[in-house]
């Protein structure tokens, strides 16, 4: 763990709100001050609920959103700060797939035409050489000739994704951002997916940036994985040591939303959180889910928690982390999820 492919050092995005006859202007606060690292060949998993900031995050990275402030390193360069020519270059070096493969493909743009255009545009010029790579590209992500020329509406949710993933990797880039891949497909469809990314970053030797809400789909894939809520990181640890030593109580929570796959598991203790999350335009003092949080103190709501080094590579952003413990509500949990990994593995 000592080549980080991405640093992303104190990034924040606030996007102006406009005010109103008796509101004054705001910002909403959709990143808020997030750190961390990226190191090359891993799959470093973000995960949160709806409005934690997550997708905005991974377009910052990709600099499809200017952030705010902070600053992004890419292979030991700082990225934030490029434009034009230089930006276009460390583009063939990203891809991206987007969460609605429908929506995310050209309605009027064949198989073909979606693969072929990411190489004209960054410089493959030979016909013959484009043809054969798209050919290729095909057969990795397990569709053949016979799509070729077919539009998106000709192609089922999961073949339409398979596309996406090939012109996503069709450069050979270093770094995939993969936001929420799987979310809007079958759940027989899903583990496919899951299963090629796999197979695609053994293969062409990738780093992805896994962005989803679903704790359990990150884990099958993740290396390391990042909580985020309300525009922070709250915690960040390796995929086992997140389950096995959960430390902060929303990380619990998530965990406690998870479905249960196995009928004959009648109940599992669950951390159930109550109301919904405060407003990013006007968050709370202290800690951002104290308003949330059965074990808030009046230090929690008064001082922010800084995100620290509580175990070795276990990062939390909470005042009471070194004396709560959650395991009763992740034991059983974890037995669970290790069924529900081996049944996606099969």
């Amino acid at each position: 763990m000592d080549n980080p492919i991405l640093i992303v050092e104190d990034i924040r995005k606030y996007f102006p709100v406009k005010g109103g006859f008796l509101r004054k202007p705001d910002q909403l606060r959709a990143v808020d001050g997030v750190s961390f690292k990226v190191y090359r060949g891993e799959t470093f998993g973000i995960v949160g609920e709806s409005g934690s900031g997550k997708t905005t995050l991974g377009r910052i990275v990709l600099k499809l959103i200017e952030p705010t402030s902070g600053k992004i390193y890419f292979d030991g360069n700082e990225i934030t700060s490029m434009r034009g020519a230089a930006v276009n270059k460390l583009r063939r070096r990203m891809g991206m797939v987007f969460q609605d493969p429908s929506a995310s493909l050209n309605p009027r743009m064949t198989v073909s035409g979606t693969l072929r255009r990411p190489l004209l545009i960054h410089g493959t010029k030979n016909r013959e050489e484009i043809d054969e790579r798209i050919i290729k590209m095909l057969d990795k992500v397990g569709l053949g000739r016979e799509h070729l020329d077919r539009y998106p509406h000709q192609l089922s949710g999961g073949q339409q994704q398979r596309v996406a993933v090939a012109r996503a990797i069709i450069l050979n880039p270093d770094l995939v951002v993969l936001d929420e891949p799987t979310s809007s497909l079958d759940v027989s469809v899903q583990a496919q997916i899951l299963n090629l990314l796999i197979t695609l970053q053994s293969e062409f030797d990738l780093t992805y940036l896994f962005i989803s809400h679903d704790l359990v789909t990150v884990r099958h894939v993740s290396d390391r994985i990042a909580v985020m809520y309300l525009g922070k990181m709250v915690e960040i640890a390796e995929t086992d040591e997140l389950f096995k030593n959960t430390k902060h109580p929303y990380t619990v929570s998530l965990l406690s939303a998870a479905p249960i796959p196995n009928p004959e598991v009648k109940s599992v203790k669950r951390y159930i959180v109550t109301g919904e999350p405060p407003s990013p335009i006007n968050p709370p003092l202290g800690c951002s889910f104290h308003p949330r949080c059965r074990y808030a103190t009046e230090e929690c709501r008064s001082r922010e928690p800084p995100l620290l080094e509580v175990e070795k590579n276990h990062y939390v952003a909470c005042h009471r982390s070194h004396e709560l413990d959650l395991s009763s509500y992740t034991r059983d949990l974890w037995k669970i999820m290790e069924g529900t990994k081996a049944e996606l593995e099969r």
